[in-house]
């Protein structure tokens, strides 16, 4: 099974409200392992059209300055949509990103991706461990064991990564792809 971890930075938390994706990072997994090299990974800083709020800035590191002369998602998402094509999608609380992903696309009149299948690993982690309060990707890294202490901000590309080992991690003993739940993208991505 093809899979692509996926994440985003964005302007804010709503797309309704005009807040857009600054960065998108995403990358190639087959058979338990991750892909390396130009043609499995996909990462672009984003110009959002809008200025970026001084408090993201410090949450993901991606500024005005960063992004300026920098495409839109408009410039790139035939390549996002190619990449992706027949790939099952992982994606750490999946409906904001796929909420930004969704927006973007009706922005520039591209279909929706309504029909992709994705795995939510929010969804998951909360169903393998519902004693546990906390299962952000930090809170997921610190349980299985992952390093991230090169991780000073967050990172579309850099969390993508990361995210790649807590998946393997969580399904480990398991047969993959059959018994790890994945729901159409349209599920996700309502306002």
């Amino acid at each position: 099974m093809r899979l692509i971890i996926l994440d985003t930075e964005t302007t804010g938390f709503s797309p309704a409200r005009g807040d857009r994706m600054v960065e998108i990072g995403a990358i190639e997994m087959k058979d338990r392992k991750v892909l390396f090299g130009e043609k499995h990974v996909f990462h672009h800083y984003l110009n959002p059209g809008r200025d970026i709020p001084d408090q993201l800035t410090r949450i993901h590191g991606v500024d005005n300055a960063k992004v300026k002369g920098n495409p839109s998602f408009g410039d790139i998402a035939q390549a996002f949509l190619d990449f992706i094509d027949g790939a099952t999608l992982v994606i750490h609380n999946a409906s904001f990103d796929l909420r930004f992903i969704m927006n973007e696309l009706r922005l520039n009149g591209l279909p929706a991706i309504d029909d992709v299948p994705v795995i939510d690993t929010l969804a998951l982690a909360r169903k393998m461990h519902p004693d546990h309060e906390k299962n952000s990707l930090d809170a997921l890294c610190d349980r299985y064991g992952i390093e991230r202490g090169h991780r000073a901000l967050h990172g579309a590309l850099l969390d993508s990564e990361l995210l790649a080992e807590v998946y393997i991690a969580m399904t480990a003993g398991h047969e993959f792809g059959t018994d790890t739940p994945s729901q159409p993208a349209s599920n996700y991505a309502q306002p």
